[in-house]
């Protein structure tokens, strides 16, 4: 490709530009676009709502979402202790939209999911909560006909798998985005997918990738609905503990 073509949408352009960010680590992944509420009661992060609030006005109101390693009730225990806790690589900044501040100093907030990171470092001293130098991902740009094509078939596949966990049809007739970027990262947030599955999509810069990653996902998902809908099993079996196999 010759240094005049334009990028194609799906493809992830090379400059890597860093930042320092405030990094709030939580059991979930968050993608571009997404809206994420949150109830903020530590300390820690109440200081880091006050800090954005007080930010200029103009001046982005930010941090970083990182999901957390470990399993969250261990971790989430390990940070009040003021222990280390395990993050994911790869984040994604939440936008400040929302901030109500409640009687007893606390905050519940309104965030939307904006730009994609890998941390560089993570520094826990330079202030109450933790921050960290991040480098951002790239983001793809132009067209790219594989990524269109890989998206009709994932609302395809998408429309099947809402039609078993959502039987109302009227919950599944709201329009898909047509963008192929966007609607990769709302398949990923939406489906019932674990965190691990979550982060891996997270981690993908290539649009046409990631789309490929959630049709495998989304098969396998409605594969598996569709066969706990037609064995009918006992009740005492689903309340049992699970078998080695």
């Amino acid at each position: 490709m010759s240094r005049d073509t334009p990028p194609r949408r799906g493809r992830a352009t090379l400059n890597r530009v860093t930042a320092r960010l405030p990094v709030f680590p939580l059991g979930t992944v968050l993608f571009p676009g997404l809206v994420l509420p949150l109830h903020i009661f530590e300390e820690r992060y109440r200081a880091l709502v006050r800090h954005l609030v007080g930010l200029p006005e103009g001046a982005p109101r930010e941090f970083g979402v990182v999901a957390i390693q470990a399993g969250w009730e261990v971790a989430l225990g390990a940070e009040r202790a003021g222990r280390e806790v395990t993050l994911h690589e790869v984040g994604c900044t939440a936008e400040l939209r929302q901030v109500t501040e409640l009687a007893d100093g606390g905050f519940d907030i309104v965030t939307v999911g904006r730009r994609r990171f890998r941390i560089a470092g993570v520094d826990e001293a330079a202030a109450p909560y933790l921050t960290a130098e991040v480098e951002w991902l790239p983001e793809p740009a132009g067209t790219d006909e594989v990524a269109d094509l890989l998206a009709a078939r994932v609302i395809s596949v998408f429309r099947q798998y809402l039609g078993l966990v959502r039987p109302d049809p009227q919950e599944i007739s709201e329009q898909l985005p047509e963008d192929p970027t966007v609607l990769s990262h709302l398949v990923a947030a939406t489906a019932a997918l674990t965190v691990a599955d979550r982060q891996r999509l997270l981690a993908i810069d290539d649009t046409a990738a990631r789309l490929r990653a959630e049709l495998r996902l989304l098969n396998r998902e409605t594969a598996l609905l569709r066969h706990v809908r037609a064995v009918p099993v006992p009740l005492n079996e689903l309340a049992g503990p699970p078998t080695p196999n």
